[in-house]
């Protein structure tokens, strides 16, 4: 970094660890325990858990996303950035803008959403059972197929759910390229 954008010690340590922390902790929420929880818990129980996880999962995605934005934006000379603090400034302003949209807007309506479905699979005796125990025609297939209303809900929760892993995965890739720039400007390990 040029004059005037060195950053202290301690500044850099604070961003490398933020950095590095969310997206250990995006990647682990988003490739790892919600594809063990799925098959490990009973479908109602895994859509509490989520329920529960997301919201904090998000918020704190958001507020790493802020703090590593506000530590560059704060170390640079705007008039004199190169394109590599260009672009990592566009990533965690990115980051941090999909961790918002996620953490304030989609997740709430997600789990709203959630909970609206198991409503109804409740009533119909269904979600205490583990994805792939039952033997069988899919009881949530015929679900689907004989109530409209079970059959909107569904669409509605998977169209919040997959603009809400849309963002996260958006999230992902902004934080891993900042890291990947950062491993890169390293002289020496």
């Amino acid at each position: 970094m040029e004059e005037g954008g060195n950053l202290g010690g301690l500044i850099k340590m604070v961003h490398l660890l933020v950095l590095s922390g969310a997206w250990g902790m995006q990647m682990w929420v988003t490739f790892v325990s919600g594809f063990l929880l799925f098959r490990s818990l009973p479908r109602h129980t895994f859509g509490l858990v989520q329920s529960k996880l997301f919201p904090f999962y998000f918020h704190i995605s958001m507020g790493c996303a802020f703090i590593n934005l506000c530590i560059l934006a704060s170390q640079h000379a705007w008039a004199q950035l190169t394109f590599w603090e260009a672009s990592q400034l566009y990533l965690l302003f990115l980051s941090l803008t999909l961790a918002t949209v996620n953490a304030r807007w989609l997740e709430p309506r997600t789990t709203a959403a959630m909970w609206a479905l198991q409503t109804v699979e409740k009533e119909r005796g269904l979600g205490g059972e583990v994805p792939g125990s039952h033997q069988g025609p899919d009881p949530y297939r015929q679900l689907r197929e004989k109530d409209p209303k079970y059959s909107a809900l569904r669409q509605n929760f998977f169209r919040y759910h997959g603009l809400s892993s849309l963002c996260n995965l958006g999230c992902v890739l902004s934080n891993g390229l900042c890291l990947a720039g950062l491993a890169l400007e390293i002289r020496s390990l």
